[in-house]
């Protein structure tokens, strides 16, 4: 069987999309449109259904996937690196939420980057779980973290810690909602407070007010930025409320810079999970890397 074929197929099959599986191969559709052909006439079996918006493989398509990728990935390894492993330094691609990248997962990594023989070149990228698994399944990263987790026999999720989110602002709101307390809701004070978050939908304070209140928050947001820390700055200089995870806002909480508005018995949690597609952890710099971040995640929740 034609290895250029499986390596289309494979493409298709993590793209799903004969156009976007073209553009990561440099092909054109209807040369992506006639491999797929040749190899469905070879296998004399279809491998996957048209659809309006892309493609879906079928039973067979899932099951060859399964087999045919992790080799596949294996190959272009050595062939991207060499066959003399002394030659050059592997790559490590590296893909995640921004902030926990930048805090937890990139400082760790560091650590191996520059150990002689055995290090590896380092890089990153950011972005929302489903483009951070979309860009791991069709082969752009070699590891993933991602609140989401996975389905399917193609990538393969590792729980990587939990993270607690808390409810913050600048001590001055406290003269308005009183002190957080366990036993009581602080949220009909908490409506009167302006909201700081992320996104214009509060992905954040929505998570919080569901787990914690059972409810939704009635106050909109009044100040977004798209990256934590920032929302962090907002909140210590009063701009309101916010739900930060607690390792982001454990340094502010001890100067007193923000107080926790509330302390449920129960906080909220967020699950991390590392990701990797299915067989490359035979690949060493992987599995180096994949085992260095669930030691080092012991001390980060």
């Amino acid at each position: 069987m034609d290895l250029a074929l499986l390596r289309t197929f494979v493409t298709v099959h993590r793209a799903g999309s004969f156009t976007r599986a073209a553009a990561l191969l440099g092909l054109s559709q209807p040369a992506v449109t006639s491999q797929i052909r040749t190899l469905e006439r070879q296998l004399g079996r279809p491998l996957f259904l048209r659809q309006a918006r892309g493609v879906t493989p079928t039973s067979i398509g899932d099951e060859l996937a399964h087999k045919a990728a992790p080799h596949l990935d294996a190959l272009v390894e050595i062939t991207e690196s060499g066959l003399d492993d002394d030659s050059s330094l592997r790559t490590l691609h590296l893909a995640g939420p921004l902030e926990f990248t930048a805090e937890r997962a990139l400082p760790a990594l560091t650590e191996l980057t520059g150990e002689d023989g055995q290090g590896f070149a380092l890089r990153a990228s950011f972005g929302t779980a489903e483009e951070t698994l979309e860009g791991l399944s069709a082969g752009h990263h070699d590891l993933a973290i991602s609140t989401a987790q996975p389905r399917g026999a193609l990538l393969t999720a590792t729980a990587l810690c939990d993270e607690e989110h808390v409810l913050v602002a600048a001590p001055r709101w406290c003269e308005q909602t009183g002190p957080g307390q366990p036993d009581r809701s602080p949220e009909p004070a908490l409506e009167k407070v302006p909201v700081v978050e992320v996104h214009e939908s509060l992905p954040f304070v929505s998570r919080y007010w569901a787990s914690v209140f059972d409810s939704h928050p009635s106050a909109p947001g009044t100040v977004i930025v798209p990256d934590l820390r920032a929302v962090l700055a907002c909140a210590v200089a009063g701009a309101g409320l916010a739900v930060l995870p607690r390792y982001l806002c454990a340094a502010a909480l001890e100067r007193g810079d923000v107080v926790a508005l509330h302390e449920p018995a129960v906080p909220p949690l967020r699950t991390y999970f590392l990701v990797v597609r299915t067989g490359t952890l035979a690949m060493p710099h992987i599995a180096r890397a994949h085992d260095w971040l669930l030691r080092s995640s012991a001390d980060w929740c």
